[in-house]
């Protein structure tokens, strides 16, 4: 019997340090893959422009490199203003909304990676308060706002272990919320200009 509880302890303890080193690993991954998109959102920045040319996937491109930089903002609401004039609106803040709550996964793998670069500790504390106490609906309402501090929310989502599936269910339907109402408001300030012009 002891022998047997002893093999039972080293088989557990193998598969505990597994465990760990597949953690570790997917942490690294993670990390790696934050910086890889924040680079790439940089060196890119005078680019994505030429996106707008390909439309609806080009706009859903634009706001996943947008959102997916945690460190260096790059806007994308202007284009998603501009583009809201030229083509259906809905459908141009349905792919803005998607590809920003997509990239916004950077964020949250940099918390669950645990190791976020966190510049305002006061900020990010509050947020995880609210993360811990409110879930859904704190990335909710802070997705549906263009704030700055939305990447301390999904950084804090991650160290919380925040389902993915929940983080990117809210973050979408508030970021789709808000890119729409911009691509509407966009459409409507171009029906406003042609009545003047």
């Amino acid at each position: 019997m002891e022998v047997w509880l002893e093999s039972k302890r080293k088989v557990a303890s193998i598969d505990s340090a597994t465990r760990r080193t597949r953690t570790r690993f997917l942490r690294l991954l993670a990390l790696l893959l934050v910086m890889a998109v924040t680079v790439a959102g940089i060196l890119w920045r005078g680019r994505l422009g030429h996106f707008v040319a390909y439309g609806y996937p080009g706009i859903f491109l634009i706001s996943l490199v947008a959102n997916a930089t945690i460190i260096f903002p790059v806007p994308s609401l202007a284009l998603v203003f501009a583009l809201g004039g030229v083509l259906n609106p809905v459908l141009v803040g349905l792919a803005a909304g998607l590809g920003e709550a997509l990239g916004e996964l950077t964020g949250y793998l940099a918390g669950y990676s645990g190791q976020a670069v966190i510049e305002n500790r006061e900020i990010y504390d509050r947020l995880h308060d609210g993360m811990r106490r409110y879930g859904l609906a704190t990335i909710f309402f802070l997705s549906l706002l263009p704030n700055p501090f939305f990447d301390l929310a999904g950084i804090a989502a991650g160290v919380l272990r925040f389902p993915i599936g929940y983080f990117l269910l809210s973050c979408w339907l508030g970021k789709t919320l808000k890119t729409t109402v911009v691509a509407l408001a966009g459409a409507h300030s171009f029906f406003l200009l042609g009545r003047f012009l």
